[in-house]
């Protein structure tokens, strides 16, 4: 009987671990909402600033780098919220690489942008699936929603799908500039211009198995 009880346990135990391991991982908070704890600036670091709870992008190009995590992500689900402000743009990268000048090379970049003069809007997979009317308004709170599984991406904007799309196996580079492709790595916010100002909050992430 006692044997039967140990073999019983043993069992459950391995199971509770196998269905464990094929949970996904927990929501993450990547912004304190008082410092830039956890994330990196590239050149022009002055063009970032936290304000009222919130991170602020205004000034000549840079990109702001999530460094809070040594192991890169691949499967994830991310959100944020996003304001612009009238003739603004940025972006949010991920599957990218921390650089020191420059437009990020590696990655895919989700766009930030309601009325700046580029037709690829917000909810854009930039390049790859474009958007040319996401139904938004500057000096509005928006969400953003990013879902990368296998070669799978799936953006929404206040949970309405903008971009569906499922890489080609094999997809060579876009450019020798830029990769503009599926692969792992971390999450980049840009400061596109000085001429364009947006505010993100509410940022957070979670392991996909």
């Amino acid at each position: 009987m006692l044997r039967i009880t140990l073999l019983l346990t043993a069992a459950l135990l391995t199971l509770g671990t196998a269905i464990a391991a094929d949970k996904d991982g927990e929501w993450k908070t990547m912004f304190n909402g008082k410092s830039l704890e956890g994330w990196k600036a590239s050149e022009n670091q002055d063009s970032w600033k936290v304000a009222d709870g919130t991170l602020v992008c205004h000034g000549p190009r840079s990109h702001l780098f999530y460094a809070a995590e040594k192991e890169t992500f691949k499967n994830f689900e991310f959100e944020c919220e996003v304001m612009t402000t009238p003739g603004s743009n940025a972006g949010i990268y991920f599957h990218t690489r921390y650089q020191e000048t420059g437009w990020p090379r590696y990655g895919l970049e989700c766009q930030v942008n309601v009325t700046q003069s580029d037709p690829k809007k917000s909810g854009s997979l930039y390049g790859v699936v474009d958007i040319p009317n996401p139904g938004l308004q500057d000096n509005q709170w928006y969400k953003t929603s990013i879902r990368v599984e296998g070669r799978h991406i799936v953006i929404k904007i206040n949970d309405k799908i903008t971009v569906d799309y499922t890489e080609p196996e094999g997809k060579p580079a876009f450019s020798p500039e830029f990769e503009r492709r599926l692969g792992d790595g971390t999450f980049a916010l840009q400061a596109h211009d000085p001429d364009s100002k947006v505010y993100f909050r509410n940022l957070k992430v979670r392991r996909l198995k």
